[in-house]
């Protein structure tokens, strides 16, 4: 059985940094996509970073320039390097990940339980 479990949230100040981790317990062949998102209280979810199989990303506007997702390789842990934080960054952080599990291309999709970020000014 596959679960993602993030890492690496806590309290910051503005104008820190934090760095997030999404990992995978079990056994898995390697990460396709993983997406990062956050909900801050009272709003909805958002996209905030993507990477996708092939290495590329997309990040929304407001975390562009701030925050950095990257892998270094295909299994690994994927991070989440959060720059220049500002209050409006405090949010519920979840991976959502698509992972495949064997050669015959059965794959995975899952979110972890989520990692809290505060940011204060």
């Amino acid at each position: 059985q596959v679960q993602l479990v993030e890492s690496g949230g806590g309290l910051a100040q503005s104008g820190g940094s934090l760095r997030l981790a999404c990992d995978a317990s079990g056994s898995i062949l390697r990460f396709n996509s993983i997406d990062w998102y956050r909900q801050a209280p009272g709003k909805e979810r958002e996209l905030v970073a993507v990477i996708s199989r092939d290495g590329s990303t997309d990040y929304a506007d407001s975390v562009k320039g701030r925050f950095t997702i990257a892998r270094d390789n295909a299994k690994n842990p994927v991070y989440l390097q959060m720059n220049s934080l500002k209050p409006e960054d405090t949010a519920v952080y979840y991976c959502n990940a698509e992972v495949l599990l064997s050669e015959d291309g059965t794959t995975w999709n899952g979110w972890g339980p989520g990692s809290q970020v505060t940011v204060s000014s």
